[in-house]
């Protein structure tokens, strides 16, 4: 183990996994927003749109849209973000994440609109309020206190879900890392326990976290 470790940069390969995790992150809950909002419009075209997107980004598996962007968008197309190959590779990791996950923050975010009573919007349109209006002051507000611990299986499951990110990133992300110890080492549980422990240190404390913050900020009914 002692050797694995002084040859290997396993913490620089969990700092990419890291920053890849937060850069998806907010893309993931921007986007999700987005269309979450798409979804609960009174405009039967934007909620065509956003139902759409949902139902095609989570029925479609993680790696095939991986390799999608690397083969389909970046050598085939010439789409690429970097000249560096594995910048190129990193940037397209995280857009792919995001747009991949916005699907399941929509939802996430959308049970959370379900939880408000009818009563409520119709009382701020009864007073006035545009729908934009009533979205961002009434709806939105409440939804996302309503969607912490939702929200923060999405982020879970992004965390865990960059090991994916292996099939383009190649050794510079944990997983990845992980693949190329065993091939070159061989398979061994002390070295799988390590990585795995990692793992654990990064999404346990989130789940803690999240579970909290749903029980002291649930909206009182």
């Amino acid at each position: 183990m002692g050797d694995i470790l002084s040859k290997y940069d396993i913490l620089g390969a969990f700092w990419v996994t890291i920053q890849l995790s937060l850069l998806a992150a907010i893309g993931a809950l921007v986007l999700g927003t987005i269309v979450a909002i798409l979804r609960v419009s009174p405009v039967g075209v934007l909620r065509f749109i956003g139902t759409s997107y949902v139902n095609i980004f989570r029925n479609t598996p993680l790696t095939l849209l991986m390799v999608f962007s690397i083969l389909g968008i970046s050598f085939i197309l010439g789409i690429s973000l970097s000249q560096d190959l594995s910048r190129n590779a990193y940037w397209w990791a995280a857009i792919v994440l995001s747009v991949y996950h916005a699907a399941f923050v929509c939802e996430a975010l959308r049970s959370g609109v379900n939880t408000i009573p009818t009563g409520q919007a119709e009382a701020a349109r009864s007073i006035g309020l545009t729908f934009n209006q009533s979205l961002t002051e009434v709806l939105l507000p409440q939804a996302f206190r309503g969607a912490i611990a939702p929200l923060g299986s999405v982020l879970i499951a992004l965390i865990k879900n960059t090991t994916v990110a292996a099939v383009i990133l190649g050794t510079s992300e944990a997983a990845g890392l992980l693949a190329q110890i065993t091939e070159n080492e061989g398979a061994s549980l002390p070295t799988f326990f390590l990585f795995a422990l990692g793992f654990v240190i990064l999404t346990l404390p989130l789940g803690i976290l999240f579970t909290n913050l749903s029980r002291r900020l649930a909206v009182k009914r």
